[in-house]
């Protein structure tokens, strides 16, 4: 059992106090070891169906909630910290594929109640030709869809913009503010493109549609920054997506890192000013972890039921091209190769029984995850990373997720969490940086009951 001595502090008097907490079981317990009892719901939660990996892969379901449809790996830009940067291309499907695809898709799956379908690049309106009838073809057979696509926003037209309203589409514009430098020329710096842009604002923004998606990194670490420029620039705060810190897949992604222990401690103090300030209240991810985490407190959430953060292990998502190859994810092409060494390439819908996930590990098999205090948060990073990527994606996410975690604890029990002592990594434990026992955050943000 996993357990973890947990000293926080008392806003205001100052006083430290000692709680006991188990990422196994999301129990509370006081120092002496009695239970601290949340009053939350009866759940009766069902085991994650198959902890994947490479020697005990999972398998894919008929019956699918959410279907990812990868058109290629083009795009019109090269953001430097891109996790398809280097991945293979294989050769791309066209719209001639478009109405074969269709054809069969009925005999391969079965849509859930709630289904969900994704249309992904690289930049997937590089795909037009082929996105519209695909597209229109899906709704056809499934009426009720949903519908969803990223895009840089570099490639909107009005005419594009009317069809996305029309056939339903909901958009994530993908844009980190005040650190797009990484990613090439700012289509809000265009003023045709900008009109575009916020011609589709007006058209899906009141209706809940669209959101500008960011990620965080070493030179973009401040969500409150982020919330702040997209105001300035636009005249108002959109809804903002995404929202975590980067995964490393290359040498621009690990450019994105943060590698000093120092940077990693005052990321997260910063991380969590911006988030008890409520100054970066448009991202959703804020909203997302710090109400997850509490629940999993309240309805003691077992660890046995999480699957990886992505969800891609989950066998009811699904991610393939148009010629019926089934991906480990979108990310990926038919040739390429996993860290571990097997194909990202993993089954065809022709022969479901025989798709298997052997190219991802999940959490419960890596050495630090079961033992990690923000498991229930993190859900074990990208789950195809292997050696110094996933060291480095490990670390990143432990940084990210372990301020969501203090907001969510003061929110339970009314203190900061700021040492954690237990069975993990020593450099993990000191989370902010504490003087003589007293958090650094006393010196730095004001500390007020949220």
């Amino acid at each position: 059992m996993a357990k973890f001595r947990i000293t926080a502090t008392k806003p205001i008097t100052n006083e430290n106090i000692v709680y006991w907490y188990d990422n196994m079981t999301s129990m509370v317990f006081n120092e002496d070891g009695s239970t601290i009892e949340f009053k939350g719901e009866e759940k009766d939660y069902t085991p994650f169906p198959v902890k994947t990996s490479k020697e005990t892969p999972a398998g894919k379901s008929k019956e699918v909630k959410v279907l990812k449809i990868q058109l290629g790996l083009s795009c019109n830009y090269e953001c430097s910290y891109c996790n398809q940067r280097f991945v293979p291309k294989a050769d791309e499907t066209t719209k001639d594929h478009v109405q074969p695809f269709l054809d069969k898709l009925p005999s391969w799956i079965t849509p859930s109640e709630e289904f969900r379908v994704e249309f992904w690049g690289g930049e997937p309106l590089v795909y037009i030709k082929t996105l519209r009838p695909l597209a229109e073809g899906i709704k056809t057979l499934y009426p009720n869809a949903i519908l969803n696509m990223v895009t840089n926003g570099s490639l909107l037209t009005k005419e594009i913009n009317d069809w996305i309203d029309e056939i339903g589409f909901g958009i994530g514009l993908s844009h980190d503010g005040p650190g797009y430098h990484v990613r090439g020329l700012d289509p809000l710096d265009d003023p045709e493109q900008l009109a575009n842009i916020m011609d589709l604002w007006e058209k899906l923004g009141p209706k809940g549609r669209m959101s500008f998606n960011c990620m965080i990194h070493k030179d973009n670490k401040s969500r409150v920054d982020v919330q702040e420029w997209f105001k300035n620039k636009l005249g108002f705060e959109p809804p903002i997506g995404e929202g975590g810190f980067i995964d490393p897949y290359d040498e621009g992604g690990v450019a994105s890192c943060m590698k000093d222990p120092e940077e990693h401690i005052k990321f997260r103090l910063e991380s969590f000013g911006d988030i008890r300030s409520g100054k970066a209240n448009s991202f959703d991810i804020i909203h997302k972890k710090t109400e997850g985490f509490i629940k999993s407190i309240l309805n003691k959430r077992p660890a046995e039921v999480l699957g990886q953060k992505c969800g891609m292990d989950d066998p009811s998502k699904i991610a393939v091209d148009l010629k019926g190859n089934v991906l480990t994810c979108q990310n990926q092409s038919a040739i390429s190769t996993s860290f571990n060494g097997e194909k990202h390439l993993i089954g065809h819908l022709d022969n479901f029984d025989k798709i298997k996930l052997n190219t991802s590990t999940h959490w419960s098999h890596r050495e630090d995850c079961p033992k990690c205090p923000v498991l229930q948060l993190c859900q074990g990073s990208c789950m195809f990373l292997e050696g110094g990527m996933w060291d480095l994606a490990c670390n990143n996410s432990y940084s990210d997720n372990i301020p969501f975690f203090m907001a969510g604890w003061e929110m339970l029990t009314g203190t900061i969490p700021f040492y954690i002592d237990g069975d993990f990594r020593e450099d993990r434990k000191d989370i902010i940086g504490s003087i003589n026992g007293i958090p650094k955050a006393k010196r730095v943000i004001s500390i007020q009951p949220i």
